[in-house]
């Protein structure tokens, strides 16, 4: 069953973020004081008194403004109107009624769709007075809130909710999804790989880096498989964050890398791996997600009959920590072989939540243990009791042994390339944890 769709609109700094962040149980929107801190639209599953719903936020919209950015967000909040099943017009009750809310109100109207009018900032009964005047609207009902401190909040979303279906497990839907995090530094295009993908512009794509400042959720399918693709914010190198928006975009991809599934790690073609591309690489792999190196504007490089296993070979020496990791080599702006990620994800996904059975993963083993046997601790053989896997995302393998701390590093890494080479596991990150077997 399609979850209906609730957007919040309303002009910039009204205190959007804050209401979606109230009603999410996952809060990973950017709060700040700045008018345009949310541009782009942000999706989460959400539900009310048992009624599951997708919300989104929108970036202000100002109807009337020339300005370049102004207008990417009025393009992007247009298009949550026309995706939405209930729309919240969100009022600011302290500055009052402007003729932006005027026209928004306006166009509201006619799209036919169920409007709610939710005056903001009302912090109290003394305060409720203030919202009088926005019956200048022309409007029967409207609902005075604080999104801060939860007052009227309850109100408002009852009546938003009234009468949509109620579902206990709906958002089975959504867990089945490979989520996929699209991260990597700032301009490499990111955005613009999101929306060849899916086929239509629904994240900002400005050439100006960081206008990406939000996790930008979007479910969707592809030849029958469920995904949700999560585009991020850019990394910034950290001498070059000054501002405090973009200090926030920072935690918000490391959110979004802590919550995927797959992170598909962009590196400009041209630029090869930077220093700034291997940290950022690091800590999706520090997360155990599954890691796939997308090389971006590959048709622009002047290439020849080495240029292709050079250049895997220069990716490989820099993150050879992730020497398992698949490339896909793309153009986001073209389109050209960006379908290919997804046959690389379907493999890789298979492995990073594949369980091999107990008496299998033994057997095995002890044949690794036997052509090469792990160095002995205090003249005394450090003896395997036995191993288990006890999780998938990654393969986790637990193995007994009589001094856990004395398995040398370089025997973990053989056991790793084993594991990999038996089970079929040469796209996947492996953990290993080494436990004290008892008497």
């Amino acid at each position: 069953m399609t979850k209906p769709i609730i957007a919040i609109i309303g002009r910039p700094n009204v205190g959007k973020s804050t209401l979606f962040n109230r009603l999410s149980e996952l809060k990973k929107v950017i709060v700040i004081d700045e008018p345009g801190a949310t541009r782009d639209r942000n999706y989460t599953e959400t539900s009310w008194s048992g009624k599951s719903f997708i919300l989104i936020d929108t970036g202000g919209f100002e109807p009337d403004s020339d300005e370049t950015i102004l207008v990417q967000m009025r393009e992007q909040t247009t298009l949550a109107i026309e995706e939405a099943d209930r729309i919240i017009f969100l009022l600011d009750g302290k500055e009052g009624l402007t003729p932006s809310d005027q026209e928004i109100a306006k166009r509201l109207r006619k799209t036919g769709k169920d409007v709610f009018f939710a005056v903001n900032k009302i912090d109290g009964p003394k305060h409720e007075i203030q919202a009088h005047e926005f019956y200048r609207l022309g409007i029967e009902r409207f609902y005075t809130l604080s999104a801060q401190h939860g007052l009227g909040v309850g109100e408002l979303m009852d009546a938003v909710t009234d009468r949509l279906p109620s579902s206990e497990d709906d958002g089975a839907e959504m867990d089945d999804r490979i989520r996929i995090a699209v991260i990597g530094r700032p301009n490499v295009g990111k955005s613009s790989l999101v929306n060849k993908i899916l086929g239509y512009e629904r994240t900002i794509v400005n050439p100006v880096p960081g206008t990406t400042r939000d996790s930008i959720d979007t479910p969707f399918d592809l030849h029958g498989k469920k995904y949700l693709l999560i585009d991020t914010a850019g990394i910034r190198r950290k001498s070059r964050i000054s501002l405090r928006l973009e200090k926030y975009s920072v935690i918000e991809v490391l959110k979004a890398i802590g919550r995927c599934d797959v992170a598909l790690i962009l590196i400009d073609a041209e630029e090869g791996v930077t220093d700034q591309d291997a940290r950022i690489a690091g800590l999706a792999y520090e997360r155990g997600v599954l890691c796939i190196l997308v090389i971006n504007k590959w048709d622009i490089l002047e290439k020849d009959d080495s240029t292709l296993g050079n250049y895997v070979k220069e990716v490989k020496n820099s993150l050879k920590y992730l020497d398992f990791a698949p490339l896909v080599f793309v153009s986001a702006l073209t389109g050209q072989r960006v379908l290919n990620i997804f046959d690389t994800i379907d493999t890789a996904y298979s492995q990073y939540t594949r369980r091999i059975p107990t008496a299998e993963l033994n057997a095995r083993v002890r044949e690794f243990i036997g052509k090469k046997t792990p160095p002995r601790y205090k003249n005394r053989p450090n003896t395997f009791g036995y191993v288990t896997q006890p999780s998938v995302k990654p393969p986790t393998f637990v193995f007994f042994i009589r001094e856990p701390g004395a398995v040398h590093f370089s025997y973990q890494r053989y056991l790793v390339n084993q594991i990999r080479e038996a089970f079929g596991f040469e796209h996947t990150p492996i953990r290993l944890i080494f436990r004290k077997k008892s008497r």
